[in-house]
């Protein structure tokens, strides 16, 4: 498999509601689409889906493009290559600039899939049609508002929901969500939020029933996460601190969690997020795919790589209605007593409009 050509179309596609984190409003989506092209005309899609600042981990759109561009695309143009885990080797001389490698790295995949007439989920051993789905819900102020959104989505069929929260609003809300929606599966993200003076507000948390505190603590903290998730009986799930598997390997040594969220872009593509589910498989640690309000383009990837066996527990697959008014493929995913249906179609499913 011979990569011909390299394209890459920038796009910008406005929320239907905007998402507050704790590290701001976001109130678009901005990412750059990747197709690349083999000898034979197919062609693979891949989504570069950096957030446009560094607040989420130093990774910018901005930064990404020009990794991408002057030293990634340059290793991969004209290479022949006999299966998509040699990007990873291929792209090895770059340090960091995971998201970069991703898009390049999963647009890969996607081409070999459709090359051979297969899903992306047969590449990868997955089983599952229908994968079950949960949401998450940036920080709503007004309660009456926040809880109306949560009985809508509930009734939608979610079957988990994730809340952002921070130091100045966390007990609160979940509290209000939690005497609401008494047996609803809830956790709460803080984005790199709290410090070890916050252990009280964070034990309330616990102690209100969420089934795990996603990322309370900065991106390289694993020693107060370890501090923490010794306290709490709660599980821990680290997001930012992990890049790739030996970051797993840290966080279980030290006890810093007893769940991941895996984010596709976030560890630099397939490649390395399938040595990350065998290692938490043979760990007896929770991982599940967390999302980057992707395009269509990166939901599909998610949805087939959710479709292995290790990952029973909902992720963040909303709809595609949910983020965009309109998105930039032509199929759409719903949401079906609480599952989403895995793409049928060769590669990862889905088609640029």
């Amino acid at each position: 498999m011979k990569i011909e050509q390299i394209t890459i179309k920038s796009v910008a596609l406005p929320f239907v509601t905007p998402i507050q984190t704790s590290y701001g409003c976001l109130t678009h989506k901005y990412a750059d689409i990747i197709i690349i092209t083999d000898e034979l005309g197919n062609q693979g899609y891949g989504e570069l889906t950096a957030l446009d600042e560094p607040t989420y981990i130093e990774e910018t759109l901005a930064t990404e493009r020009i990794i991408s561009q002057q030293f990634l695309q340059p290793l991969l143009q004209g290479v022949i290559l006999d299966h998509p885990e040699q990007v990873s080797d291929l792209f090895a001389p770059v340090k960091g600039h995971y998201m970069a490698k991703a898009s390049l790295e999963m647009a890969v995949w996607d081409l070999y899939a459709k090359r051979h007439e297969k899903r992306l989920m047969d590449l990868i051993g997955g089983t599952k049609e229908q994968i079950p789905v949960g949401i998450s819900l940036g920080m709503e102020r007004e309660l009456p508002n926040l809880l109306a959104r949560v009985a809508d989505y509930q009734y939608q069929g979610y079957q988990r929901i994730k809340l952002k929260v921070n130091p100045q609003w966390d007990i609160v809300p979940v509290k209000a969500i939690r005497d609401a929606f008494p047996d609803l599966p809830l956790m709460v993200d803080a984005n790199s939020s709290y410090r070890l003076e916050h252990l009280t507000q964070l034990q309330t948390l616990a102690d209100l029933g969420v089934v795990m505190i996603e990322q309370p603590f900065g991106t390289y903290d694993f020693l107060d996460h370890a501090v923490l998730q010794r306290q709490i009986n709660t599980r821990i799930c680290l997001d930012e601190n992990i890049r790739q598997v030996a970051d797993c390997q840290l966080a279980y040594e030290l006890g810093s969690c007893q769940s991941i969220n895996l984010k596709l872009p976030r560890v630099g593509g397939i490649t390395e997020a399938l040595k990350i589910i065998k290692f938490c498989h043979n760990h007896d640690m929770l991982v599940w795919i967390g999302g980057m309000y992707e395009t269509g383009i990166g939901r599909a990837f998610n949805l087939q790589f959710s479709s292995q066996s290790g990952l029973p527990f909902p992720g963040d697959l909303a709809t595609s209605a949910h983020y965009f008014k309109q998105d930039i493929i032509n199929e759409e995913f719903t949401l079906t007593d609480g599952f989403m249906e895995v793409p049928i179609t060769n590669g990862i499913g889905v088609t640029l409009k």
